[in-house]
């Protein structure tokens, strides 16, 4: 069944019975419109991932140590936020905005403004007052991402229940947030990190990010507006969705939905798996940095090429993996893509100890960023497609879906291990001796710099590639699921 034609709402704007239940495939521009949505968080999430840490250490001259605790407690602070936001949202009855798209408009405009006011703290600022600053803005920032992104990502899951159809909402959704990560970290480093007489190397410049901050926000409040009108279309199919189950807002019904998500054993294998694989996401935007100017005394443009091949492989990708996981089934396609990735990363150490060869030379790195692309364009999109199957399981244990409460919980995992991981990352920093005030970091600061990256990306791999092996959702056992699904709901009194 189409899901959206000309004949889905009537003159008084409601849905007719036809279109009421979304099945199969919807509009291509549908799902570019959506797609666009996630061009507003791969902008905030990467000019902050990729920034913040080298912008607080090397421009405002805070410890690293520091920095770290500092990124680390908001990370958690977002972590814990993420399921209590997934469980408002699907929660929240309004026939204007459903659940989801109120949060949208909140949560760009809240993200727009805390990401211009990080960017502007100046460096001649009292060192205990650059620390607060940061510690406040960040807090702020990652409170309106939850609030922005994981209504963003239920509303994702809900517009189809085709097991392929899913793969490709992603993709889309996917490759939005690749180029919204490669503006930041490719057009980015060209625009506003170009050399000058007085700096000569642009990423050092203050007033760089400054300038960065104000446009990243004009495309966050930008790109958010295309998803918001786009996508508004669907709110009264979902609402009629949603009139069968009235479930008020509890402590007792919170509880619930958090256990139902955590008992279900494939959800915690695909959510183990996703935050693994965002521990060694998270070690190079918030290192990769260091280890590209200081390690391979690269200049912003020679970074930015390196990094613009890496996501252009990974969006080129997304048909391929796309096609892969309907050829060989979603979990298949996981392990292959997750051997690629842990190729790359041997290959990343090799560039390590030949540093002195490679050093200034982005064509060296060019079979690691092919791999590497390769392998992290299926890992951004096949788990968020695999967490859509299972709520199935938790829909026909329970009788109704709970998507913002499953992508919550999905956040939590990662986003938890990812503040382990950059409070470490902080204390290296300190630990291997890096000092921005050198002009020349010791040989050994600059070896430890780049294992950090190349070692710690291996085994996050590794360890992703152990827990997804034991996920047993197939598109056959999906299939099956959702016709019991169907069967009892043609049962029920709520048609």
């Amino acid at each position: 069944m189409q899901l959206i034609n000309s004949q889905i709402f009537d003159n008084k704007g409601e849905t007719n019975t036809l279109s009421a239940t979304i099945k199969n495939s919807i509009p291509f521009g549908d799902k570019l419109g959506y797609g666009i949505g996630n061009f507003s968080t791969g902008v905030a999430m990467q000019v902050v991932g990729a920034y913040l840490v080298f912008y607080a250490t090397a421009v405002l001259g805070l410890p690293g140590s520091l920095v770290g605790a500092a990124v680390s407690v908001s990370i958690i602070w977002d972590a814990i936020t993420d399921p209590l936001m997934g469980y408002l949202s699907d929660n929240t009855r309004s026939r204007i905005f459903g659940r989801r798209h109120l949060y949208l408009i909140i949560g760009a405009l809240g993200l727009a403004l805390t990401n211009f006011l990080i960017w502007n703290i100046r460096a001649e600022f009292d060192y205990m007052i650059k620390f607060l600053l940061i510690c406040l803005y960040i807090l702020l920032f990652k409170t309106f991402m939850t609030i922005y992104v994981t209504p963003y990502t239920a509303l994702g899951a809900e517009i189809s229940s085709d097991y392929n159809e899913r793969t490709t909402i992603q993709a889309s959704k996917t490759f939005f947030f690749l180029v919204g990560l490669a503006f930041v970290s490719v057009a980015g480093m060209y625009l506003f990190f170009q050399p000058t007489e007085e700096i000569a190397h642009g990423q050092l410049n203050p007033q760089s990010y400054s300038n960065m901050g104000l446009c990243s926000s004009i495309v966050i409040i930008l790109a958010t507006l295309i998803c918001y009108i786009t996508t508004k279309k669907y709110i009264p199919i979902l609402n009629k969705q949603q009139m069968c189950i009235e479930k008020r807002i509890s402590f007792s019904t919170l509880f619930v939905s958090f256990k139902s998500a955590f008992s279900n054993v494939s959800f915690r294998l695909v959510a183990l798996c996703y935050m693994f694989n965002n521990i060694a996401s998270a070690l190079l935007s918030n290192i990769g940095l260091h280890v590209f100017t200081y390690t391979f005394a690269m200049h912003s443009q020679e970074i930015a090429f390196i990094i613009g091949v890496q996501f252009l492989v990974s969006i080129i990708s997304q048909p391929v993996w796309g096609a892969i996981a309907r050829r060989m089934d979603k979990k298949p396609a996981m392990i292959l893509a997750l051997i690629v990735c842990m190729i790359s990363s041997i290959l990343f150490m090799v560039l390590v100890f030949f540093k002195a060869f490679v050093a200034g030379n982005p064509l060296y790195f060019m079979a690691y960023a092919v791999t590497a692309g390769f392998g992290t364009g299926a890992l951004f999109t096949l788990p968020l497609s695999m967490v859509a199957d299972t709520i199935d399981i938790d829909e026909l244990k329970t009788g109704h879906r709970s998507e913002g409460v499953y992508y919550g919980c999905l956040t939590l995992y990662y986003k938890i291990a990812q503040a382990v991981t950059l409070l470490g990352v902080g204390f290296m920093l300190d630990l291997v001796r890096f000092n921005a005030n050198l002009p020349v970091q010791e040989n050994s600061t600059l070896v430890f710099l780049g294992l950090i990256l190349a070692l710690g990306s291996f085994i996050s791999f590794a360890f992703a590639w152990i827990s997804i092996r034991n996920y047993s959702l197939t598109e056959e056992s999906v299939i099956s699921i959702q016709k019991q699904i169907a069967e009892i709901s043609q049962q029920s009194s709520c048609k």
